[in-house]
Order: C-alpha cells, then sequence, then structure tokens
C-alpha cells in the first residue's frame, strides 16, 4: 500500500485531498502545528488525525512514496527539511493533483471570485445526471461528503485558487493544473502579502491564459474590463468567449431565470454575481456535453455553496445570511445582492476584517463603497486575529475614512458585537455577516434565535 505523508494536513484542500487517497487504498500520515473543526473530526472519523500537534521529523520515512506540503507549512518547516535530506518525492497538493489527473480532461474555475460558486454549480448539476466526473472545490456542497475526489472518471472539475502552490513552489496553484478548459470570473486584487502590486496579481492570470493548449477553451466574464484586456493574451489556437449575467425577473423575493428555451426557471440562488456564475457555470456544462434545457432542470435545486450567502435563519420579515466574502469585490457583491433582491428590507452588514490583505491599511482604500446599499455597516476588527497575524492596530477613523459609510461602526470583540446586534429592532430587516474567519467563535444558529429568528 503505497505511502504519502502530508506536512500541514488541516487545511481545507489539504485534508480533503488526504481523505481522497486513503479512500483510494493509500495509506496516510500527517502533522500540522493546530487543526480546526471540520477537518479535525473528519481526519479522527478517518483514522489519520495527528495524535499530537506539532512537526515531527522522525515521521519522514524512507518508505514514504512523497510528501505533500501545503502552505501553512513555512520553507524552513523541519519535516520537509528531513523529507529534502531524504531525497523522498515532494509535492504540492497541486502538482499531485496534476499528477493523477494527467489523463484526464481538466477543467480550472479561476478568478478572484465566484469560482467555488461556479465549481459547485457544476458539481451539482454533473452528480444530479449521474455523470462521471473528478473535482477539487474551496466549500463543502450538499450531497458531498469530501471536497475532493480521484476516480478513473474522464474529468476533473477544479477549483483553481491564484494563492501560491506550497512554500517552495511559488507559482499560483492554477498554473500547476495546465487546464483544457478554463473560466475566469473576474479580476480584482488579493493576497497582497504574496502579490505585492497589482500588476504582480494580473501577471498570474495573464500567464495561464497564455499557456492554454492547442484546441483549450477560455470562457471569461466580459463586463469586467481588467480581464477583457488580458483576454488579449489568449492564443489563436484556443477559443475563448464571454458571458454576461443570465437574464431573469424577481418574484416575490425569488430571482426567476429567463431560459434560451422560452421557458422561466425559478432558483434558489440570487444576485447579479451570482447570476454571472450561473452563465458561466452552464458554458461549462454544454462545453462537456450537458443540454442547456437539462442544465436549466438541474439548477434549480442548487442551494449554494457552504458559506456563499448561506441563510442561517429567517423570520416572517427578516433574514440572516452569512457569507465567505472578505476581498472588496466580494464585499460589494454580496451586499449589493442582498439589498436589491429585498430593496424595502432595512440591510444591517457586517464584515469582519480577517485576512493579511484586508488588516494592511494600504489596501484598505479598496474598500471605498462596498458597503454603501448597506443601511447600516459595522466592521469588526478582531484583536486576537491582529495579534496573530503581527499586524498594527487600525484606529476607528482610519476605517471610517476608506469605507466611507455614513452609518459606520467598528467593533473589536465578539461580545459588544453579540449585544450591538441584539439591541437593533429587527422588524422588516435582514443581516448579513462577512467574513473568512468566525468573529472570534461567534455562535450564528444562537444569535439568530437571540434576535428572534428560527434556525434555516
Amino acid at each position: 500500500m503505497p505511502k504519502i505523508h502530508f506536512i500541514a494536513i488541516g487545511g481545507a484542500a489539504m485534508h480533503n485531498l488526504a481523505l481522497a487517497l486513503k479512500a483510494k487504498g493509500f495509506e496516510i500520515t500527517g502533522s500540522d502545528d493546530e487543526i480546526y473543526e471540520p477537518s479535525r473530526s473528519l481526519l479522527d472519523a478517518n483514522g489519520i488525525l495527528p495524535d499530537a500537534f506539532g512537526w515531527f521529523p522522525d515521521k519522514i520515512t524512507s518508505d514514504l512514496v512523497a510528501v505533500i506540503v501545503g502552505m501553512h507549512a513555512r520553507a524552513d518547516n523541519p519535516e520537509l527539511l528531513r523529507a529534502q535530506e531524504l531525497g523522498i518525492q515532494i509535492e504540492s497538493y497541486p502538482s499531485f493533483l496534476y499528477e493523477q489527473s494527467k489523463n484526464k480532461q481538466r477543467i480550472v474555475i479561476a478568478g478572484s471570485h465566484g469560482k467555488t460558486s461556479i465549481t459547485s454549480m457544476i458539481l451539482h448539476v454533473l452528480k444530479t445526471l449521474n455523470k462521471p466526473f473528478d473535482y477539487l472545490v474551496g466549500a463543502r456542497i450538499e450531497g458531498f461528503d469530501l471536497m475532493a475526489s480521484l476516480s478513473e472518471a474522464p474529468i476533473i472539475v477544479i477549483e483553481g485558487d491564484e494563492y501560491l502552490a506550497s512554500p517552495i513552489d511559488r507559482q499560483a496553484k492554477f498554473l500547476v493544473y495546465k487546464p483544457h478548459i478554463c473560466l475566469i470570473s473576474g479580476i480584482a486584487w488579493d493576497h497582497i502579502n504574496v502579490y505585492p502590486t497589482f500588476e504582480s496579481y494580473t501577471d498570474s492570470f495573464k500567464k495561464l491564459i497564455q499557456e492554454l493548449p492547442k484546441a483549450g477553451c477560455l470562457f471569461f466574464d466580459e463586463t469586467d474590463e481588467v480581464l477583457m484586456s488580458l483576454t488579449e493574451n489568449c492564443p489563436e489556437h484556443a477559443d475563448k468567449q464571454g458571458y454576461q449575467a443570465h437574464p431573469s425577473v424577481v418574484k416575490n423575493g425569488q430571482t426567476i431565470l429567463l431560459g434560451e428555451d422560452g421557458k422561466e426557471y425559478p432558483i434558489q440562488v440570487f444576485g447579479e454575481h451570482t447570476l454571472k456564475n450561473l452563465q458561466g457555470a452552464r458554458l461549462i456544462c454544454e462545453q462537456i456535453g450537458i443540454s442547456t434545457t437539462a442544465f436549466y432542470e438541474t439548477i434549480q435545486n442548487f442551494k449554494g455553496a457552504a458559506k456563499r450567502l448561506e441563510l442561517v435563519a429567517s423570520a416572517e420579515n427578516g433574514l440572516f445570511y452569512k457569507d465567505f466574502a472578505h476581498a472588496p469585490s466580494k464585499v460589494k457583491a454580496t451586499t449589493d445582492a442582498l439589498k436589491n433582491q429585498f430593496p424595502s428590507r432595512k440591510l444591517v452588514a457586517c464584515l469582519e476584517l480577517h485576512t493579511f490583505s484586508s488588516l494592511n491599511p494600504a489596501f484598505l482604500p479598496h474598500y471605498a463603497g462596498t458597503l454603501d446599499l448597506a443601511d447600516e455597516a459595522i466592521i469588526y476588527l478582531s484583536e486576537h486575529a491582529r495579534e496573530i497575524k503581527r499586524m498594527d492596530r487600525i484606529e476607528e477613523q482610519v476605517v471610517q475614512t476608506y469605507f466611507k459609510h455614513p452609518r459606520l461602526r467598528v467593533i473589536r470583540d465578539a461580545e459588544t458585537l453579540r449585544d450591538s446586534l441584539l439591541q437593533e429592532t429587527w422588524g422588516d430587516t435582514n443581516l448579513l455577516m462577512m467574513s473568512s474567519g468566525t468573529f472570534d467563535g461567534l455562535d450564528m444558529p444562537k444569535l439568530g434565535q437571540e434576535i428572534g429568528m428560527l434556525r434555516a
């Protein structure tokens, strides 16, 4: 039985790849200095949770066929150094996934925003129609036990992250996959800790386009001016096609697709950005042989990826959503979507600045106008997160200056945030909580109950 060791096994993609490989028959071991839920329970249930947290070079033995290293590890990680010393094959999870899918048609969904949702839509359609496929996606999807799968399927659908492949492979993950079919959902500067300039960020996307193979396909959001200019680098031997938001109407708070076949299809998700994502997913599905009608019929039951406009609780005259949004483009798209879907309701939007980029004052000007459609705005600045990331404290006046919202408050601890929300009047009001973090462990279902909404 081939034996593989994961350095930083607790990561979202890392632990799911580990579980997928265990299911395929590999013997899996791993290490990490911290593992949170749900990774911890899933690894434990499958017998591959490390006995102790930390890095242990003695786990690196000559019988390993490969060591897979995640970005959470550093280049001087003791286990990584030991693997290099022994001459063991070292892979990032993207490079290992590529090796496992060399004989498949590779479909990569890239972009600064929307890639998880688009990938999830495609997977939902393929699964509903019983099509064989493999995948890697960045969030849990209803009906899927894992976020990764490797089998004998002829195609693989990969959410292509632009972050670096590993601490010793400093190229964007999506470049490693070498896609046959590629979709780019949009460009908005992110990850400034590894892409210090906008040009360095867009260079990776430019290279992704330039490296498309003969008879390759590129789909892209043609409403994105930056992306439109990048597609000029698409080689002549590849096809490219732009798309916009799918035509729709909103009736009684529900979005209805105006199908190309002349029929109407009510769906369970909403927002201009979601309609763009859906149109991109439709084009990909058609490219791999799914009929337009089959797509429409199956997408009606799609409820969204986990943490993407996820309904936490509801009342007759109010809804409570949480969303993974953290980059400026995502924050604006999500805020606008909820307000436009329920224009007569007051919207309270709460954003946690949690990433390295968002906690950098030099990046804050990019948030100007992102919360404009919220009637009230709260910026949550976790002191705990700031200390872990060793970032300087951002003063309230700096936040006020850059967000430019007339009704904005800055809150720095979960208890104060909870008390503040409990003091709100929740009649005809929606609540939106946005973060790639946890608001310092705030119990959102309990909060929903406390403000008078029932769990979804």
